[in-house]
């Protein structure tokens, strides 16, 4: 791609569930002509198994490896999921690279002042160790969105791709990295650049929705959109990729403090 047409160059990175080609193909469409885009994989997927001592630091090393290979001072950086989380802990350890950051519900957001229902949600996660591989992918399916929602998730005993009997491990190594590890809540404070989240209205309130609360009281440049019908696991940038574009292409043109999208008042009850 021409040098000189370029508009934004920006680094996506995708969740543990699918690989980052087939997650972002049809946004990468939509974004289309004027966008430098390196669709990265996560580091726990570098290989066979995720790395001995795996940790988010793992991930910023590897996003920072990534730009300095294209040779990017400063880009904008998208992550869903494991790659939200992941972003986030770039945010705060290298904030000087970032323009905007964009949050498509990351899965982890620290360890510090979470409600009731969020530990006992994550006793629920670590309950699924230890699990055959299909029990364990239904059941972390379901932990992730409102109860009684079915649309969008995998057909029960359908064929399945082969990565995805990876899955399990790196989930596990996903999981136990956000168990342990700090996110520096005043280093995330001090991002002062745009941020925007995308939220399903159907993921699971006590996860995503809370994630999305904290944050809000903590990025002082927080924009919130909320996806009427889609969830975690049927994420808008697969499902709705022209509009999931046209958001972050405006993030990426702003430089405006100021909330864009949905606030956040009473998004744990919509359902629809």
């Amino acid at each position: 791609m021409d040098s000189k047409k370029i508009i934004h160059r920006v680094i996506l990175l995708p969740g543990r569930v699918l690989p980052a080609a087939p997650a972002y193909g049809a946004l990468l469409t939509a974004l289309g002509d004027g966008v430098d885009v390196v669709a990265k994989d996560l580091e726990v997927d570098a290989g066979p198994m995720p790395p001995l001592g795996y940790s988010v630091d793992i991930e910023a090393e590897g996003i920072l490896r990534a730009a300095d290979k294209c040779g990017w001072d400063t880009f904008q950086l998208v992550g869903y999921s494991g790659g939200g989380a992941s972003a986030l802990a770039f945010a705060a350890s290298h904030p000087e690279r970032l323009e905007t950051l964009g949050l498509l519900e990351p899965a982890w957001a620290g360890n510090w002042g979470w409600s009731t229902a969020h530990r006992a949600l994550w006793t629920k996660y670590r309950a699924l160790e230890g699990l055959p591989p299909e029990e364990f992918m239904a059941k972390f399916l379901k932990l992730g969105i409102r109860p009684g929602v079915t649309a969008g998730l995998p057909v029960p005993g359908g064929e399945q791709p082969p990565w995805m009997a990876l899955c399990p491990a790196g989930i596990h190594a996903l999981l136990h990295t956000f168990e342990t590890c700090e996110l520096d809540r005043h280093a995330v404070a001090r991002f002062e650049k745009p941020v925007y989240f995308a939220l399903g209205a159907l993921s699971n309130p006590d996860d995503h929705v809370e994630i999305a609360e904290r944050l809000s009281g903590v990025f002082p440049d927080f924009r919130l959109e909320v996806y009427a019908g889609r969830h975690h696991f049927d994420p808008p940038h697969r499902a709705e990729p022209e509009r999931v574009a046209g958001a972050l292409k405006a993030l990426w043109d702003s430089t405006e403090t100021g909330a864009a999208g949905c606030g956040l008042a009473g998004v744990r009850g919509v359902e629809g």
